[in-house]
């Protein structure tokens, strides 16, 4: 398990940040395939903060792939509503990280 923790008041920044964005990633009725997951590693490298939308998924199913991505993806959710969720990782080099906690 990816393990990056967030305080209460990070995790309302970046909720306040996603709030803006559009979903950059879908997961659909494919579900969690290993492209998905390359495309969420190409943006999660590019703008460490991705917003996703879950097609067709009931709760209980959206909060096992939320747990899955998190795991897989090595990232941490900060909030998920609804349909749709955030997902971050900090870039590792600080000179390329866009967001500052």
């Amino acid at each position: 398990m990816y393990e990056f923790p967030l305080t209460g008041a990070q995790k309302t920044f970046l909720r306040g940040l996603g709030q803006t964005m559009e979903p950059s990633l879908k997961v659909g009725k494919a579900g969690l395939t290993p492209e998905f997951f390359r495309e969420l590693q190409r943006h999660l490298n590019a703008s460490e903060l991705v917003k996703l939308r879950f097609l067709g998924a009931d709760r209980d199913e959206r909060a096992e792939m939320i747990a899955r991505i998190t795991d897989e993806g090595r990232c941490v959710c900060p909030g998920s509503v609804g349909a749709t969720a955030l997902v971050f990782r900090q870039q590792a080099d600080p000179e390329k990280r866009s967001i500052e906690l």
